[in-house]
């Protein structure tokens, strides 16, 4: 088979992941570029060569008959739109999660990927983590019983350097950093303890970046990473609207008699995702998400710290833990060889749906949230491959 001809929407930044699929006589190659910023796409070509095509404007890449496909990597606020019109003109789509900020985004892409025909790929990289593989496969294998409970608490040390001095501080671009950071973790949640969120709580608040010095409307927002911007209620140049929380909490009831708990916090000293999923038989959870951590396994009662089980796992090459080189080689083997991927498009919808919903009821009263519920047709449709 020929190479599949890839752009990519949004080269700079999160785009970058698109390289991996750049392996020219090898199966897949980048061709094209868009990205609003000039110097990403002067970037673009000094990296894929003189001849590759570059616009500011995604809708000339998709006129294009000699593209296969592309990665839409663009702010989140952008991807219901760019996705849609790339399904539209028959390009396959690796989507950067989360899939869109509404659930009726969502439910547009799937609809239109399914009268279409374009396939479409959802790019929840956390599905390929070695951590969350490892607790998966002792999961799976029947070690710690059959899940009751899962908790995830995440906490972000970054967050006021990569969330509140741009975009993502406003309602309007991101709906929230519930749905835009916790849509991996309510994935994972959901993979793992083999369920989706039927009705949700949720609980959260704004307390320390809306406090701190705001830049001018005129100047551009930066987000900038340093251990020096601390401690939080120190950090200057954030965004002249922020009305997202820095703190949120939901509960979750899953349709597989699951309950589950997600605590996310943007102005903690450090990072990490800890996961525990809790079964009739025992316990597992991590210590570090990615790179070198371990996964604990308890299997016997007994009051003490140390785990029956260790698992230690080494890290990989390529971003994101090397996740990140995986998901991509899996998103081109999908469109070539039509190969089961472990991303699903349904689970990142339900993803985001929680999302929502948990800030509906946030900044509502408090109370549960029902999730809507997809017609059987679409579920069984992208359960079969996105085959009809």
């Amino acid at each position: 088979m020929d190479d599949l001809r890839i752009g990519v929407i949004g080269a700079g930044g999160r785009g970058q992941l698109a390289g991996n699929a750049h392996n020219p006589g090898n199966g897949s190659r980048l061709v094209a570029g868009v990205d609003v910023n000039p110097k990403a796409l002067i970037k673009f070509k000094e990296t894929y060569g003189e001849d590759v095509f570059v616009t500011d404007d995604y809708r000339k890449l998709l006129e294009r008959k000699d593209i296969d496909a592309v990665f839409v990597t663009s702010p989140d606020f952008l991807h219901e739109e760019q996705a849609l019109a790339a399904l539209e003109a028959g390009k396959a789509v690796y989507l950067e999660k989360p899939m869109a900020i509404t659930i009726e985004g969502c439910d547009k892409l799937l609809n239109t990927a399914m009268r279409t025909g374009s396939k479409l790929y959802l790019g929840h990289n956390m599905r390929h983590f070695p951590a969350i593989l490892k607790m998966k496969e002792v999961i799976d294998s029947g070690l710690i019983g059959k899940v009751q409970l899962a908790w995830c608490r995440h906490f972000i040390s970054y967050g006021g350097d990569a969330y509140f001095k741009d975009w993502h501080s406003e309602q309007q671009f991101s709906t929230g950093l519930l749905l835009q950071k916790g849509a991996h973790d309510i994935d994972v949640i959901h993979w793992l303890a083999g369920g989706y969120t039927k009705s949700v709580v949720g609980m959260g608040m704004l307390s320390i970046y809306d406090k701190c010095e705001r830049r001018d409307p005129s100047t551009p927002g930066i987000a900038s990473w340093s251990n020096a911007h601390w401690p939080p209620l120190a950090q200057k140049a954030m965004s002249p609207v922020i009305d997202v929380e820095d703190s949120n909490m939901i509960m979750m009831q899953l349709d597989n008699g699951v309950q589950a708990s997600y605590l996310q916090c943007h102005y903690a000293p450090d990072s990490e995702r800890n996961y525990t999923f809790i079964g009739t038989q025992g316990r597992v959870e991590n210590v570090g998400d990615y790179g070198k951590c371990e996964i604990h396994v308890w299997t016997t009662r007994g009051n003490r710290a140390e785990p029956d089980i260790i698992h230690y796992l080494k890290p990989l090459e390529g971003s994101h833990g090397g996740s990140d080189p995986a998901i991509v080689q899996t998103f081109v083997d999908f469109v070539r060889f039509g190969v089961k991927t472990n991303t699903s498009p349904i689970a990142a919808r339900n993803s985001v749906a929680a999302g929502v919903m948990g800030h509906d009821s946030m900044r509502g009263d408090g109370g549960r949230r029902d999730i809507p519920p997809l017609p059987q047709n679409v579920i069984k449709y992208f359960e079969n491959g996105q085959k009809n």
